[in-house]
């Protein structure tokens, strides 16, 4: 027991080291990025670019990993006399359209029930989401409508799209999702005491995406060529493939002399950011020899807590046998924190040597238990499963 504090302990205390030493080197250096999951593997404080090795990290920076943010205007129904007739306003002729469209009978007369209400939809949808990909969608009334409470109602089908301000006119897009479904309320709010949080809620899962998004990878000015990307692409594809009808195909298609289209690997859906570290962290044409040195490299820093997070995802990267069998000693080491990471990187490569360590992670650490549950959630294991 003693033994068990006194690990936890420790852990804690190099957690914290981390942070700190970490934040003392973006003051230093500027950086805007995230401590733990730094753009780039070069910009981490733990790793040195690896003499002759180029990583594809080192040619390019992602694209498509920011959040999209699409909105519609919709109506709620099956609200118990809490609802109100909206205002004139643009948000009220949207409206009235959208349901001339879709040819309701009388539309004035079922905005004015005190049963329906007007709300504002809006959702996001997240890095790399694919065709018919379910996301949650937020409802609210707008400023100025007397609608009290949005509890028992249900959001009428809704068209999302991405809107902009174009020629002083406010314009929409493409659909991009749809949303419909229940709307839950915060079930301890009081439309007296705080008629902000009745006027408000959620759709859990009500919106499908109505297109896949693409990820990437640009090429950095000074190293834009067909045969550079033809190089990142072919190094790419040696790592990661998908099955597309029947056949093997490698994730990464160059399109241009600058841009590399990269298909999302289905192990890596709900971690779209680790999917890119990994990709960023394969090496370009790398020879044997080179392979073999620098896999007693990385075997060292996966033993430092310090350099451990860092060196699990570059032979997660790698992924052959001999990073599996290096991870694997990773997991017999007496620092939980290395532990961890070494099993991070094997449940992503479905190993299911990783479940027990995350497993007791998932438990016991909760700075680590979201990263441990999406890293279990990851793996086609019964073990996993359980």
């Amino acid at each position: 027991m003693k033994r068990r504090v006194s690990d936890d302990r420790r852990f804690r205390g190099r957690q914290w080291r981390v942070r700190w030493i970490a934040l003392v080197v973006c003051a230093a250096t500027g950086c805007m990025g995230p401590i733990y999951r730094p753009q780039s593997p070069e910009a981490s404080l733990d790793l040195p670019p690896t003499p002759n090795v180029t990583l594809v990290s080192e040619y390019t920076h992602p694209h498509g990993m920011n959040f999209v943010k699409i909105e519609a205007v919709s109506i709620v129904t099956g609200l118990a006399g809490t609802g109100s007739d909206p205002p004139p306003s643009s948000q009220r002729a949207t409206l009235l359209d959208e349901m001339s469209r879709r040819d309701v009978n009388n539309p004035n007369e079922v905005l004015a029930s005190p049963n329906t209400s007007l709300v504002l939809v809006r959702a996001f949808l997240r890095p790399g989401i694919q065709a018919g990909d379910r996301f949650d969608v937020e409802v609210r009334v707008p400023s100025r409508s007397d609608t009290t409470s949005l509890r028992s109602g249900w959001l009428l089908p809704s068209r999302l799209t991405e809107m902009a301000v174009l020629g002083e006119k406010l314009r929409a897009g493409h659909v991009l999702g749809m949303a419909e479904g229940p709307v839950l309320v915060d079930p301890s709010a009081d439309p007296k005491d705080n008629s902000a949080l009745t006027t408000r809620g959620r759709v859990l899962g009500g919106g499908v995406a109505q297109k896949s998004r693409s990820l990437g990878l640009v090429v950095s000015h000074q190293h834009q060529s067909v045969r550079t990307c033809q190089s990142i692409g072919s190094s790419i594809n040696k790592r990661f493939y998908t099955i597309i009808n029947g056949r093997k195909q490698g994730v990464a298609t160059p399109k241009t002399d600058e841009f590399i289209e990269i298909a999302l690997h289905p192990r890596y859906k709900d971690n779209v950011g680790r999917y890119m570290r990994v990709v960023r962290n394969i090496a370009i044409n790398e020879s044997a020899q080179t392979l073999q040195d620098r896999l007693l490299l990385l075997e060292h820093q996966l033993a430092d807590p310090l350099t451990a997070a860092n060196a699990s995802i570059r032979l997660e990267a790698i992924g052959n046998d001999q990073a599996v069998e290096i991870l694997k000693r990773g997991l017999e080491t007496s620092d939980p924190e290395v532990r961890f990471y070494a099993a991070e990187a094997l449940a992503y490569l479905d190993n299911s040597a990783a479940v027990p360590t995350l497993a007791a992670v998932a438990r016991d650490e909760p700075a680590f238990r979201v990263n441990a549950m999406a890293a279990l959630s990851a793996m086609d294991d019964v073990m996993a499963y359980d």
